[in-house]
């Protein structure tokens, strides 16, 4: 029971979009009608600039952490567990919001917040290994899955085979969010974050 109310609480707190606040109000428009369409950190960046994705970004760590800590406070019985189940909740609210027809965001912060809470030192490393894969390669959602996928190994080493199931619908979660970025990549349309725009001559 203590699990279902973990993901029900974490759901409740990513119900709130950051980029969708923003988005209206200042553009008086939604976050999924301008640029990519996508009411997360990177759309809100490109469209309005680093200060609002920064706030988006912060917001969207911050909701992660509210509902990990609110559980872990409820419920100690669950040890770490508690920032998995917590935070696969807020990831499934702010991916799948009931009252945006279930158009959310991808859930990259909300991953990261969750993993790094449940393990600052391992998932902290895997986080800067997907900063690195940003950096070589540019790709966004490549890092976002290798992030994810590089924390199933301290995920099963803290909490066994209940970690690593979590672990898992977590990177199901993160590759069907990102497919069609990811095969885009493959094909080496994607966009590129971090690389100037070559100036036409």
């Amino acid at each position: 029971m203590e699990r279902v109310l973990c993901i029900l609480i974490g759901y409740v707190f990513g119900l709130v979009l950051f980029a969708e606040i923003i988005s209206r109000a200042r553009l008086k428009k939604s976050a999924r009608d301008i640029g990519s369409h996508n009411p997360g950190t990177a759309n809100i960046t490109r469209q309005m600039g680093i200060k609002w994705g920064l706030v988006v970004l912060a917001g969207d760590l911050l909701k992660t952490a509210a509902a990990c800590w609110l559980c872990t406070a409820l419920f100690p019985e669950l040890g770490r567990l508690a920032y998995l189940w917590a935070g696969l909740g807020v990831t499934l609210g702010h991916n799948f919001p009931v009252w945006a027809k279930f158009r959310g965001g991808k859930g990259v912060a909300t991953t990261c917040a969750f993993l790094v809470l449940f393990s600052p030192l391992w998932c902290g490393l895997c986080a800067v290994l997907g900063g690195a894969v940003v950096l070589l390669t540019g790709y966004l959602p490549v890092a976002a899955v290798v992030i994810t996928a590089a924390a199933l190994l301290p995920l099963w080493h803290f909490a066994g085979a209940e970690g690593l199931a979590l672990g898992i619908a977590a990177l199901v979660l993160m590759i069907l969010r990102h497919r069609p970025g990811l095969l885009r990549a493959l094909r080496g349309e994607e966009r590129r974050a971090l690389r100037k725009k070559k100036s036409p001559d």
